[in-house]
């Protein structure tokens, strides 16, 4: 299995605003997570949940673990570089990263996630 990131045929959808969510282990690691995103214009804005508890199968057996949700605006164009930056930082061997499409939004707010996305280092 590969864990790179399978998005569709960015092309002229770059500049298109999704929203990525993940989780972290703890809220120290989701800071940190966060903070590098948005200092690396990876992402414009990430917002982190109150921990809650998360229940899953892996390796065959019930898991339990509490986790801090992200929720990560950016844009569609900026995905390969934030998954791997994501794998990076994450401890997990399957970190979840899940993208849905932005319908619509403020105008300004749109505009400017696409400008935070778009910054250079």
């Amino acid at each position: 299995m590969t864990s790179t990131f399978l998005p569709q045929a960015i092309g002229d959808h770059a500049d298109e605003v999704v929203v990525a969510l993940s989780n972290a282990p703890d809220m120290q690691l989701a800071k940190r997570i966060a903070h590098m995103l948005v200092e690396e214009y990876l992402a414009a804005c990430v917002n982190l949940g109150t921990p809650c508890l998360s229940m899953y199968m892996w390796e065959g057996k019930l898991e339990g673990a509490e986790e801090v949700p992200m929720v990560i605006k950016t844009t569609r164009g900026q995905l390969p570089a934030l998954t791997e930056r994501l794998k990076q930082l994450h401890p997990y061997d399957v970190p979840e990263l899940l993208v849905l499409p932005v319908l619509g939004g403020l105008q300004s707010y749109m505009e400017w996630v696409r400008a935070q996305a778009r910054q250079q280092q």
